[in-house]
């Protein structure tokens, strides 16, 4: 069975199909939006092969919840603790994964999360200050009304800003 499904960015729209029959495993994501002084914290990594922006976070694991995944991940990548302040969004939509050899449907997790400060992790004000080598990455704080669709790789995160943006500004 072939399932059609409408793929947008700012300046395009397009329909893509997938073999949902073989789409057979979820792959879960969980994110955190960790919001300062009207900016968002962003990362910039160099992974499969390619340059991507997103959120901080990453993959689920079997037996982890979505908030240990969360601060693991915060944990991981930035150093830092953090501390759940709200669920923002769940993925409420049909999204197949893009780049990963096998095809899954994605299902994002979003959390608005604090961290003490003063902050203790680095940033950058360049994006993808960072060399082509797999596993490399380095975080930019982005002004929320600042936030652009084809600043960002992913689907769900192009689709979240303008939530982020309609929740935190009040844009239409």
């Amino acid at each position: 069975m072939l399932f059609l499904y409408l793929q947008t960015s700012s300046d395009s729209a397009y329909f893509c199909k997938k073999n949902i029959m073989a789409i057979n495993q979820f792959n879960i994501r969980v994110y955190g939006l960790l919001i300062d002084d009207g900016r968002v914290l962003v990362t910039d990594e160099f992974r499969l092969g390619i340059f991507m922006t997103k959120f901080p976070g990453g993959g689920l694991q079997f037996g982890e919840g979505t908030i240990d995944c969360l601060k693991r991940e915060f944990r991981e990548e930035l150093g830092i603790p953090i501390e759940i302040a709200s669920h923002f969004y769940t993925t409420d939509f049909f999204q197949p994964t893009t780049l990963l050899p096998s095809d899954m449907q994605l299902l994002n997790i979003y959390y608005f999360v604090t961290a003490p400060k003063p902050y203790t992790f680095q940033t950058t004000e360049v994006r993808n200050q960072i060399p082509p080598v797999d596993g490399a990455q380095c975080f930019r704080w982005v002004r929320i009304a600042d936030l652009n669709e084809p600043d960002f790789t992913f689907p769900i995160d192009k689709y979240l800003i303008h939530r982020l943006q309609k929740h935190l500004l009040n844009h239409d």
